[in-house]
């Protein structure tokens, strides 16, 4: 990538900024309303939508999180029920995993299909933490997928935040993509504020904070070159299977936060079935596979005997069906 495409890409950012910020400028002098609600595809611009809260204007800011065409049956839904059926306006989004739960049957054989061992820990959350402070990038599937583009605890890939390299072992060897893309902050809600400079909440992953100068150091695979980050603050009472995970890892390491990506490669969906999360596995360098209860280590297992890695990540389509 030259200069000339970076310094495009820059400058559309910033024009795109100040479109935003002028338009909720101008919309609150003449509403003098204190909440925002964003919705279309720059609503996923987290970087623009972190400037609108620290525009300081508005005390609430709502962002569905599918908030780009995916959305759109959202829309209609109430449209038909507020309009056309004349019904109170009363919405209260609690959460954002709303897609498939498979039953744990579906894991077992998925796990028996693979010819992997099947052991099912009754500490989850503990062994997990435990694996990414000995540096493993580990798959975590659990619960319901998320609604929208973001993962967001249920089909991600987790991993110690700490080690700065930690973001080039996992865009290289697992997620096969450039090494310029961010990975975000999974963070205890109640300790945002003490490392980035805003504390509004980010269930969502929508927007970017300031990271305060010692996080940095302190979790630099999460910490973005312009020094901001793109948090998720995680709640016990939305995901608490989540929470857990980061609770124990913040037990052992005294940081609340973890790393948070898609559990995907570049150019594929999100894994949905746990068929899917056993081909992503076993066709990547995660090195732990956490499905709800269960877990999978590559160290427990013979890499030998699946052959090559690619072989997994074709034909996606085929376990997939649901």
């Amino acid at each position: 990538m030259t200069s000339r495409y970076i310094n495009v890409a820059a400058a559309a950012q910033k024009v795109l900024e100040d479109t935003v910020l002028h338009i909720s400028e101008s919309l609150y002098n003449k509403t003098k309303m204190k909440a925002i609600c964003l919705a279309g595809g720059v609503a996923l611009n987290s970087v623009a939508n972190g400037k609108i809260v620290e525009q300081g204007l508005f005390k609430d800011i709502f962002i569905q999180p599918a908030s780009g065409d995916n959305g759109l049956p959202v829309g209609a839904a109430f449209y038909v029920y507020n309009t056309l059926k004349k019904q109170k306006r009363v919405f209260v989004e609690r959460d954002t995993y709303l897609g498939p739960k498979y039953p744990e049957q579906d894991i077992v054989n998925a796990l028996k299909k693979y010819n992997l061992p099947i052991y099912k820990s009754d500490s989850v959350a503990k062994e997990t933490a435990v694996m990414l402070t000995n540096k493993n990038v580990i798959g975590l599937y659990q619960g319901r997928m998320e609604f929208g583009p973001r993962a967001l605890g249920n089909r991600s890939i987790i991993a110690d935040p700490r080690f700065e390299d930690m973001k080039d072992i996992v865009n290289e060897k697992v997620k096969f993509r450039e090494a310029y893309r961010p990975f975000a902050p999974a963070i205890l809600a109640d300790h945002c504020k003490d490392y980035f400079e805003n504390d509004y909440t980010s269930p969502y992953m929508l927007l970017v904070y300031k990271a305060k100068s010692f996080a940095k150091d302190k979790i630099p695979a999460v910490v973005h070159q312009d020094g901001t980050g793109r948090i998720q603050t995680v709640e016990k009472e939305i995901n608490p299977r989540y929470y857990n995970i980061i609770e124990e890892f913040y037990k052992i390491t005294n940081v609340p936060v973890i790393m948070n990506t898609s559990f995907n490669i570049k150019d594929e969906p999100i894994v949905c079935n746990p068929e899917d999360a056993v081909r992503c596995f076993l066709g990547t360098n995660i090195d732990a596979l956490v499905l709800e209860d269960y877990i999978v280590k590559k160290t427990d297992i013979d890499m030998s005997k699946y052959g090559n890695q690619e072989d997994y990540r074709h034909n996606r389509g085929q376990a997939s069906k649901h």
